[in-house]
């Protein structure tokens, strides 16, 4: 039997509709920016595993680093006790994070990064003494699917059934040259009306909503909005962080820094399951106490696992080194040459990029799991390339180790794809 007939017996698969879902390929191999399913067929990963893979699969020195801590120490309770991969990730994120973050909080996914951030917040303000009770959050932003994260979401395709039991969340549009009056008036009408704890944003790039960019300037005013009436900002660069946007982190973009940052994907180069939220002093401050449930009572079993920091070390040093920032660079380059030739096709209604992000729309309609979608999906892996379209957004987020070759092909694939929608 293949491994998708042995998977169909007892595996639920997220973001599938089993009943009318195709039968999940078998991957068996990957290496590079490439992977190999059960028959031999090769496919370029065109958005790194979920922008995970970003030094590539299999990378060596993560390997190395890994396999080099797992004969050391595997496992450890990180209540009560600490280890050196913790110690030296935490020292490694302080020489690439904003200055005023000093203190980072282990979690084990994206989802839960922002769960814990908004945890923070909200007992932030209650350790003060204030009720603070609102999150304010981006329209059509996604935060992860645990239940703070998904209540800051505003994609309803994946919230739908769980919308009545949400905290509470105003939500006002990504800022824009043309709208940022607007938006800043309603902001600023929100923070007046509400008791508003914190602003969870996605900086500069919202990912799940199809690549969407907002504006830099506008997105400065609305944080310093925040910062002016103490309403904490957290940032969510669990998908733009690491490099992605051209910078280590989309944050870098603006002169007001958050107060929490969410980390993870990229953070362990897509070997283990891992997450950070990041605090400034002033945030750690307000939990010290002589009373005890003052403390942040928040815990996961594998937090800080030994080895997925030593894959989050051996990333930091890949990142900073000058072959994956030229490396960054050259994507770049790629991108806006592909996008100046793609933009005026017909079936083209608009393209963008920033840093390794290439995003384009298709001026057609599209449900978001339709099957327009999926005919496009099936055409990609048929082609040999693994690209996930969002509704009507097709978009490349490569491994940084991804050859000009490959990108090409990336680029063909594409292109080849206008003839069928």
């Amino acid at each position: 039997m293949t491994l998708s007939e042995r998977d169909k017996k007892h595996i639920w698969h997220p973001l599938t509709q089993h009943q009318t879902a195709t039968p999940p390929i078998g991957i068996v191999k990957a290496k590079g920016a490439l992977m190999w399913d059960e028959n031999g067929k090769e496919y370029i990963d065109g958005i790194a595993s979920w922008y995970t893979a970003m030094y590539g699969h299999c990378n060596d020195a993560i390997i190395t680093a890994v396999s080099n801590q797992l004969k050391e120490l595997d496992q450890i309770v990180f209540t009560g006790f600490t280890h050196k991969p913790a110690v030296e990730l935490s020292e490694k994120l302080m020489a690439i994070l904003p200055s005023h973050l000093q203190k980072i909080f282990f979690n084990d996914n994206g989802s839960t990064a922002v769960e814990a951030g908004i945890k923070m917040a909200l007992q932030y303000h209650f350790n003060k003494g204030e009720k603070r009770n609102t999150l304010i959050a981006f329209e059509d932003g996604f935060h992860g699917d645990t239940f703070g994260a998904m209540s800051v979401s505003g994609l309803s395709v994946y919230n739908g059934p769980f919308e009545d039991f949400f905290l509470n969340v105003k939500r006002i549009p990504v800022p824009q040259k043309h709208n940022l009056t607007e938006v800043l008036s309603k902001l600023k009408e929100i923070i007046s009306e509400n008791n508003c704890a914190a602003f969870v944003y996605e900086p500069l790039v919202q990912g799940a909503a199809g690549m969407k960019f907002h504006n830099a300037e506008g997105l400065e005013t609305l944080l310093q909005l925040c910062k002016e009436n103490e309403v904490l900002c957290i940032a969510d660069e669990v998908m733009t962080g690491f490099g992605k946007t051209g910078t280590n982190f989309a944050s870098e973009y603006l002169k007001t820094q958050p107060d929490i940052m969410c980390l993870s994907k990229a953070l362990t180069a897509g070997v283990a399951a891992m997450s950070i939220t990041a605090c400034s002093q002033v945030v750690f401050d307000a939990f010290l106490d002589d009373e005890i449930a003052k403390g942040f009572f928040h815990a996961h079993t594998y937090s800080a696992n030994p080895l997925a920091c030593s894959a989050a070390i051996a990333g930091i040093d890949l990142l900073t080194s000058a072959e994956i920032q030229n490396d960054i660079l050259r994507i770049e380059r790629l991108h806006k040459a592909f996008s100046e030739k793609i933009k005026a096709h017909k079936k083209v209604a608009a393209v963008r990029t920033l840093g390794v992000i290439f995003a384009l729309d298709l001026n057609v309609e599209m449900e978001r799991y339709g099957t327009l979608r999926n005919i496009l999906f099936d055409h990609f892996m048929a082609e040999g390339v693994f690209l996930r379209p969002l509704g009507n957004t097709v978009y490349i987020l490569p491994p940084y180790i991804i050859s000009n070759d490959q990108l090409h092909k990336i680029y063909n694939t594409i292109e080849s794809a206008l003839s069928i929608v």
